[in-house]
């Protein structure tokens, strides 16, 4: 599933669409996320509108427009927002085509349908249930050591299971919950409530640097994943840990091992990650 690094590729790809007005408005008619239906009349309601900004919290996107309303977009596991030249062909699972009458349209396509495309009123932004569950965004000025450690208290569950809880931080997922973690030297299984005060200042600044390094490679692709004009990441080939089991750590040379936590696959170095 896109993380924030990949959501955020997404969105820098995407500003060439700021400026534009939205002309026209098709979907596919199949539910999404849930078996929700795309709501269809909401979406025609914003026919008319320019596109003001584009911005990210977590793994959502959100386009604002002028006016009340914005759109919200979350990618689910093989979701793609892509800028088309409208005499493009449309690719296979494309749910949702908005004209922006200039010869370009941004479509969403999703061939699993686990993704979501929403309206939502800006001023009411964090009543909508998918965003009012969501922690702060690990960029925000607010998310350092400190708060990292006060939110961990009294916590039983495990480092990584902390990090992927998005009530705690919005946009931390599997692949990069495991990259921070090799970063800051600590084991996926350790309890969150024994986190200290100066661990929890590393592991800040080990999400953030895992982010950057993402980043600065267009993020993680391993199958669907593409920014808004296509491209492909290659941040897969600079990864330190996940999906390198039996590789040697790039710190202590170790063999990189992989077990499951909580259902999920977990990749740490046994000799670094002891604390």
């Amino acid at each position: 599933m896109p993380e924030l690094p990949e959501v955020e590729t997404v969105r820098r790809s995407l500003e060439p669409a700021i400026g534009a007005t939205l002309a026209s408005l098709w979907t596919s008619g199949k539910p999404l996320r849930l078996n929700r239906p795309i709501p269809k009349a909401k979406l025609k309601a914003l026919v008319g509108r320019t596109i003001t900004a584009l911005r990210r919290h977590g793994k959502y996107l959100l386009v604002d427009l002028n006016g009340p309303s914005s759109l919200l977009v979350h990618l689910g596991m093989t979701g793609s927002l892509r800028l088309h030249d409208a005499k493009d062909a449309r690719e296979a699972h494309t749910h949702v085509v908005i004209g922006l009458g200039d010869g370009r349209e941004l479509r969403y396509a999703d061939p699993r349908r686990f993704g979501q495309v929403d309206v939502f009123e800006r001023a009411r932004e964090h009543e909508h249930p998918s965003l009012r569950v969501l922690g702060p965004d690990p960029y925000a000025s607010t998310v350092d050591g400190d708060y990292l450690f006060e939110r961990s208290r009294g916590r039983g569950t495990t480092l990584k299971s902390f990090l992927l809880d998005q009530a705690n931080l919005a946009g931390v997922g599997n692949i990069y919950a495991a990259e921070a973690l090799w970063r800051a030297k600590l084991k996926p299984t350790r309890r969150a409530r024994r986190l200290t005060r100066v661990e929890a200042a590393a592991l800040a600044r080990a999400v953030r640097t895992s982010f950057d390094e993402a980043l600065a490679h267009g993020g993680t692709t391993f199958s669907d994943f593409v920014d808004g004009s296509g491209q492909a990441g290659e941040n897969a080939e600079y990864l330190v840990v996940y999906g390198r089991a039996g590789q040697p750590c790039r710190r202590c040379k170790s063999p990189i091992r992989r077990t499951i936590v909580q259902g999920r696959a977990t990749y740490f170095c046994p000799t670094c990650q002891l604390s």
